[in-house]
């Protein structure tokens, strides 16, 4: 019986090596292995990105039909003022001249909410996500 079996394994001082670098089949295949994770993760955030904008647009879109509602309230009012005006000459033109003037203003702050929120949504490309796969097109060429 062999008493090398006993003595545990036997190490040779050339078996121990420095780390090497991978070769570049190996790196390629990290890539393969990586690459549908990377741009899975990065059409998510494109995703959530373009439904952020997207609503933001949706209520710059409802302020403006808010306004557009307003106004046609306000245009009637107007247009209720001048018949009264007309019609009666009587003091009752005053009251719906105001209620008119205070329609046309709601009109026009929600018109400018609508605006700015409109512009708070534009450009509506995923700006993130585009600058992400930017840098892992750059990190793939060794750019970085």
């Amino acid at each position: 019986m062999s008493h090398a079996a006993d003595q545990g394994p036997t190490y040779r001082a050339d078996a121990v090596t420095e780390p090497r670098e991978p070769t570049l089949g190996n790196l390629v295949s990290d890539l393969s292995a990586q690459l549908p994770e990377l741009i899975r993760s990065e059409l998510r955030l494109a995703q959530a990105e373009v439904a952020e904008k997207g609503k933001r647009a949706g209520i710059g879109i409802g302020m403006f039909s808010a306004a557009g509602l307003l106004g046609f309230f306000g245009l009637a009012g107007l247009l209720t003022t001048l018949v009264l005006v007309l019609d009666l000459w009587l003091p009752a033109w005053a009251a719906a001249l105001i209620v008119t003037g205070v329609l046309l203003a709601a009109a026009a702050v929600a018109a400018l909410v609508g605006k700015n929120k409109v512009a708070e949504a534009a450009p509506v490309k995923p700006e993130r996500a585009i600058e992400g796969l930017k840098q892992d097109v750059a990190t793939v060429k060794g750019e970085r």
